[in-house]
Formats: C-alpha cells, structure tokens, sequence
C-alpha cells in the first residue's frame, strides 16, 4: 500500500484535505480520532489514566474531563511524559491495526498532526503539509473553534515551525484561499501523483524511459534529496553503512537533468540483494538486469544494483554499491571534485548541454551517458591526483 503523511498546522485546514482524499477513496486514519477512540469509557486507556492521575479526571458520566486532565497532565514535564507514555502506545497499536487492515492496493492517508514534531516522517511514502497564512489561521481558530485570540496565537507559536514543515514535506498545499481552490490541488495530487505512485510501487513499476533534458541548478535539490535519502536509511537500517547525495544535482550551480542521483554504500552485494524487496517496499523498485560501472583500475566493470524512486513526481536513480570495489569512493570524489573546482564543473556543464541536445530526440538516456562517460573517466583520474594532493577522504 502507499502510506502518505498528512500534517499540518492547527488552523491550516487539514481536515478539507483530508476529507477529499478520502472522497476519492483514500483509507484515512485519524490520529486525533484515535486518540479519543483509546480513552472512551471501558477502554484500557481510561483505566490506565484514572489509575495514573485520579478518579478525579472522569466526569460525571464516566467519560474522560479533558480539561481536568489536561491541568494535570501538563502541569509539568514529568506529568506530561506520564501521560504519553500511555496513550502513545495505545494510539499506535490501534494506528497499526487499521493500516494492517487496508487492502494491498489501497492508499492509506495518516492524518496525524505532530508528524514533524515526532520525527515520524520517514514513515511514509510521501509527506504532505497543508499550510495557510497564521493570521488566517488565527481567524479560523477564533471564529470557529471559539478560542480566544491569545490562545490561538500561543497553539500556533508551540507547533513547528514554517521551514520545519517545509524540510519534510514532499507535496505543499496553500489553503489560505478559496475552498475551491485547495480542493482542486487535492484533485491533481491525487490522479497524477498518488494513483500512478501507489501502483508503481506495488507492481514494482519504474518510470518510462525519456531522452536527456537538462535543467538549470535547483536550490532545493540538496533538500530534496535528504528527503529521500532519510527514507532510504529507515528502510536499511544498519545493512546501509551510508546513503549520500551524489551526481550533478549535488554539486551548485551545476546543470543537470531534474533526477536525483542518490547512492546507498553496503559491505557486500549480497547485503544489497537482501536490501531489495526493503528498498522496492519503501518506493524504490529495483531494475531489472545487470548493472556496473566502468572499472578505473583496468579492463571490465565494478557491479552494482540500481534502484529507482515510484513517485512519479521526483525521479530519482539510487545506485547502491559495496564496499568490495571503488566505485562507491569514486562518486563521492567526483562529487566532491566538481563542487571545489568550478572550470572543472563549467567544461562539465558544456558537454552535458552538447550531448543532451545531439541526443535530444531519443527518446532514452542511454547513448548521451554513454558518450559522456569518456569526460567523467578523465576526470576521474584529474580528481584522484587532487585526493592525492589535498589528502581527501570519504
């Protein structure tokens, strides 16, 4: 299934978002929901509180006084970390259960509003943040929930911040306007994006194949590419010894094809096949058929895995490469190289524009790489004497 990471900030309108998701047939999972569905009366979750903190958080019908048990459970740390050391398990367990329980082909939307503030991003597929300007947001809470305008402004200033939100978000959502307007970003976000995403993951799909195209350098492809990278590490825990940013969207100022080129370091290849289903799970299907980089050292090929990212909006290339040859130092070095000598990166940038525009009609990227592997070998061995020189190291 594809899991997508709905937040935003309290007034920021995620329920409209949410609500048209489910319309046009998400399974939405709702955090706050939950969190009262665990504390209803008869629940293990009541019990678990009243036995913490006094029958005295009960009103007089058995159900939980919210305000009495917030004077107490956030009096101070201490009591706050009491609390949520109760009802977090218990939201969880129950988020687990419904997940579990949507169909394989389904695309499962987790309304949950500390998202960021959790460090929970990395859960999911894709991340989405719904956002309005605060003093809209203020008018809302205050028109529509009834708080008084102080209070709504102190909520607002205790959740994450703006650039917080924006460093986990793969899809940003202005619902600052018209209603209209946001759900017609909804609508796009689910039929060009979501719907090809969920079944490319799950039918192991990768994106067709297009002649180059280059792109001037993005400023948010560094932020763009710790997103994913951030992903790919939950997904392979210790068999991942590094994932980094690699190619020419790393390097500034560099033009480039608008595709991540993202690299996982492993001890052998055997670790990267026993990866594979993970990484495919995680929203990078592996490709079919042998891949390997030109060998520095002499005749042959250095092996590798080539995974590839299901969304459809952000392609992205991950290369995963052992330790067992040099080839996953030497995209580091490249790297690195590039970004120190900008002559070095502009004859790069010249023959990348030439060949992409001789290749222009191919409808692949196959011919262009390959003409341009005769500049990046050269280079290789102009980089390896700086290493040398400059005692560079990974």
């Amino acid at each position: 299934m594809l899991r997508v990471g709905l937040t935003g900030g309290i007034g920021a309108g995620k329920s409209t978002v949410a609500n048209r998701l489910a319309e046009h047939g998400a399974v939405l999972v709702d955090s706050d929901k939950i969190a009262r569905e665990v504390v209803e009366p008869g629940s293990e979750g009541l019990a678990r509180l009243v036995e913490e903190f006094g029958t005295e958080i009960l009103a007089a019908d058995g159900s939980l006084d919210r305000p009495v048990l917030a004077a107490k459970a956030f009096a101070d740390d201490e009591s706050r970390r009491r609390l949520n050391a109760i009802v977090h398990p218990l939201v969880g367990a129950r988020t687990g259960e419904l997940m579990a329980a949507a169909a394989p082909d389904a695309i499962v939307v987790h309304d949950i509003p500390l998202l960021v503030e959790g460090g929970l991003a990395t859960a999911y597929h894709l991340v989405v943040v719904v956002d309005a300007p605060v003093e809209v947001r203020v008018r809302r809470l205050v028109s529509a929930r009834g708080m008084a305008e102080p209070d709504a402004r102190a909520r607002i200033r205790a959740q994450a911040s703006d650039e917080q939100r924006r460093a986990v978000a793969d899809v940003w959502l202005d619902n600052g306007g018209p209603e209209d307007a946001v759900l017609a970003d909804v609508d796009a976000l689910w039929a060009d994006r979501l719907v090809p995403f969920e079944a490319n993951v799950r039918l192991r799909r990768p994106r067709p194949p297009m002649s180059p195209k280059i792109a001037g350098y993005d400023l948010t492809w560094p932020q763009q590419a710790e997103r994913v990278l951030a992903r790919v590490r939950a997904a392979t825990g210790e068999l991942g010894l590094r994932a980094d940013h690699i190619g020419s969207t790393s390097v500034p100022d560099l033009p480039a094809k608008d595709v991540l080129d993202l690299q996982l370091t492993v001890s052998t290849l055997d670790d990267a096949d026993t990866l594979s289903e993970l990484l495919s799970d995680a929203g990078f299907p592996r490709l079919a058929g042998e891949w390997a980089d030109d060998a520095q050292d002499g005749d042959g090929t250095w092996p590798k895995r080539l995974h590839v990212g299901a969304d459809p909006k952000r392609p992205v290339n991950l290369h995963v490469r052992s330790k067992e040859t040099p080839a996953w130092r030497l995209a580091l070095l490249f790297r690195d190289y590039m970004r120190a000598h900008p002559d070095e990166r502009d004859d790069y940038r010249d023959v990348k524009l030439r060949l992409a525009e001789a290749h222009a009609a191919d409808g692949t990227v196959e011919a262009y790489a390959d003409e341009k592997q005769d500049w990046v070998n050269a280079a290789f061995v102009r980089a390896e004497k700086w290493a040398a020189m400059t005692g560079w190291t990974p």
